[in-house]
């Protein structure tokens, strides 16, 4: 094995943190893109998501550790400005994005800036083939659960039954929106739906409501049946037969929506939601994402 010398000791570091954190970012992302994302109707809408919100921090960690290796002090420089611009940009400019955002670009464009990994080529090659082994690790077991989702494409209101639990869910309009809402919002909304589903009234109708809980535990499902779901009330937990995945007829396979409120609540301040693959989550009342939403239910 051929002697390193102090500056290639220091450039190697430097590839070791930049590969880490490439490969630590390939794994969020491409789990929070099979997760959350990954809802289009089109492959190219869908590949556009998927490189700009959730890969682009893989992307850029890569490109810096490129620029870094062949152009050491513009890629230092890079590594700086990155760690310096971003939290100012993002409004974020708080003691946890100075700790975990700007130190950690900062200390490794010194290390470029003194270190010299060489052979370039094979540290071009690492920066690169780690992430993306990274990538096809962790994504092919999401991606072959998102292609095999079942979608019959009807969002009118449903009747199902099973599991103890007998329900008609809304239809896709005001009490199944593709748009998130507060708790509180969902609770109004559902109280004044009129008895078609579609309509809103001024006052309450006392027809629809949000689910329970247990009963939405009760009621996912995989693959068109019921996954047999059960909820502990006093842990907080719910336990499946058959993981639960975000497919019809409870769910719309195109919409951003990925949690739902529920009516159970613990305290003024919060309340359960229920996430597509069935796990709850207590969750304060005031927030509103655009990835929570809610579907009412009425008894048949």
């Amino acid at each position: 094995m051929p002697h390193l010398n102090k500056q290639q000791i220091i450039g190697w570091l430097a590839v070791g943190l930049s590969a880490a954190i490439a490969c630590f970012w390939a794994m969020c992302g491409i789990i929070e893109n099979f997760h959350e994302g990954w809802f289009y109707d089109r492959l190219m809408a869908n590949l556009e998501l998927m490189l700009v919100q959730y890969l682009s921090p893989l992307l850029i960690f890569i490109t810096l550790a490129q620029l870094s290796i062949y152009l050491p002090r513009v890629g230092s420089l890079a590594h700086a400005a990155l760690g310096l611009l971003l939290p100012v940009l993002l409004r974020q400019f708080n003691f946890t994005w100075i700790v975990f955002i700007t130190l950690p670009l900062i200390s490794i464009g010194m290390l470029y800036w003194f270190g010299r990994p060489t052979p370039h080529k094979l540290a071009s090659s690492l920066i690169i083939g780690l992430p993306m082994l990274t990538l096809i690790i962790c994504g092919v077991g999401p991606a072959i659960r998102v292609v095999a989702r079942v979608d019959d494409g009807n969002l009118q209101a449903r009747l199902l039954e099973g599991n103890g639990v007998r329900l008609i869910w809304a239809p896709g309009g005001p009490a199944w929106p593709r748009t998130g809402a507060d708790w509180y919002d969902a609770t109004t909304r559902c109280r004044n739906l009129q008895l078609d589903g579609r309509t809103l009234s001024p006052i309450s109708q006392n027809i629809w409501r949000l689910p329970s809980v247990e009963e939405a535990v009760r009621s996912m499902s995989l693959h068109g049946a019921n996954s047999g779901g059960m909820w502990d009330s006093q842990n907080g937990k719910a336990t499946y037969q058959a993981a639960p995945d975000k497919e019809s007829p409870l769910w719309n396979v195109h919409s951003q929506i990925i949690y739902w409120w529920t009516a159970t609540d613990v305290d003024d301040e919060r309340a359960y939601i229920i996430v597509y693959d069935g796990k709850p989550w207590l969750r304060r009342k005031q927030i509103h994402a655009s990835y929570l939403g809610f579907r009412c239910v009425r008894s048949p």
